[in-house]
């Protein structure tokens, strides 16, 4: 694990949502950055969030009462916002007023115009913007992506197909703020959607598709919000990608990328099956034997090891950028709110192909 360095990136965290403490840890383990201080409506669910979360703490951290009171800590460069959605333009613009480096949770927004407010706020406040999709940051996402860069391994992309599912319980469907419609209205489009799309975007290198159309069969709950749905993407050039999201199915986390001379599969691109390790197959000019009787060679499976997981990747890949802007003066890095951007852009289209009756949507950037 590389050094702590002299300077790490203090960071604040504003509410005290599950996702948090997974943040709280990652922050522990970066070596760039440390956890200053918590805000919470309640100053008393702050401490419990402290006094729970403390052996993931190096240091002392504020307890404040108000989201505005880490907002106005001098002492505070970034902020992790786990806010739901809804929330997001609110604290997102007051973070960047006050100068503080935004990593945000996602959803992002509601709709890609709520969207531009925040990254427009960042832009006049001269600080980094990053989404907190995790799973970009594992080094074997670097991996992958050289081996889809391999002309002769791969070769030229044809399809992508992300699925991303898990089976919830009734209290879930009651009362978690995925399924309420005046905190994230998205639901699982917007929870698990997210990072079917991101995955779609990353393996085309993050170029747009031009159309969408949604999946007839959409599932929604009694106040309209998405429990499962999927789309069809068309990109300019003729490749393809689909995928389906659900609340409502069994775990099941898989990507597939499908080139002219190799597919690239893995199981658990959200979530590695292993903290310290990650796996995926790659086949190359794949074949069946003679005889039809089997597959003359089968993928080539792929291990990638890491010191750090990968929320700690991405907080130090974060607080890296946040570093050279607050002591060099660097501008921000650009690439992640356009990354953010195209995300959100994909999500919008496909909300509006559910609600004009599965029609196609064209996107326009």
């Amino acid at each position: 694990m590389a050094a702590a360095i002299d300077k790490p990136i203090r960071f604040g965290i504003l509410g005290c949502a599950d996702i948090a403490r997974k943040v709280t840890r990652a922050i522990h383990l970066a070596p760039n950055a440390v956890l200053c201080a918590i805000g919470s409506r309640s100053i008393d669910k702050a401490r419990r969030f402290i006094a729970d979360n403390a052996p993931h703490m190096s240091t002392e951290v504020k307890a404040y009462g108000s989201y505005e009171e880490v907002l106005d800590d001098a002492g505070i460069d970034a902020v992790y916002v786990p806010l739901p959605t809804s929330l997001h333009v609110r604290w997102a613009v007051a973070a960047a007023e006050k100068g503080k480096h935004l990593l945000l949770e996602k959803p992002t927004a509601l709709c890609a115009a709520d969207l531009d407010v925040i990254l427009a706020a960042c832009e006049a406040g001269g600080v980094q913007f990053m989404d907190s999709t995790m799973w970009v940051h594992h080094p074997r996402t670097a991996k992958m992506r050289e081996l889809l860069s391999d002309p002769d391994r791969f070769g030229q992309l044809k399809s992508i197909h992300s699925v991303f599912t898990f089976c919830v319980d009734t209290d879930f469907l009651q009362n978690d703020i995925r399924v309420k419609p005046d905190l994230d209205a998205l639901g699982a489009l917007g929870d698990e959607g997210w990072y079917c799309i991101r995955s779609i975007l990353w393996a085309a290198d993050y170029e747009l598709p031009k159309t969408v159309t949604a999946h007839r069969g959409t599932t929604k709950n009694e106040a309209g919000v998405i429990l499962a749905c999927g789309a069809s993407l068309l990109f300019e050039d003729g490749k393809v990608a689909s995928f389906h999201c659900s609340f409502l199915s069994n775990l099941t986390i898989d990507l597939t990328v499908i080139g002219t001379n190799g597919t690239l599969r893995l199981h658990d691109f959200i979530i590695p099956f292993e903290e310290g390790s990650a796996k995926f197959s790659l086949g190359t000019k794949s074949w069946f034997n003679d005889l039809v009787t089997g597959w003359s060679s089968l993928p080539s499976e792929h291990l990638v090891t890491t010191d750090l997981p990968q929320e700690a990747c991405m907080v130090n890949e974060f607080s890296r950028l946040v570093g050279h802007v607050r002591d060099s003066g660097s501008a921000p890095e650009k690439k992640w709110p356009t990354i953010t951007r195209k995300t959100q852009l994909v999500i919008d289209a496909v909300k509006a192909s559910i609600d004009r009756d599965y029609e196609p949507v064209e996107i326009v950037a």
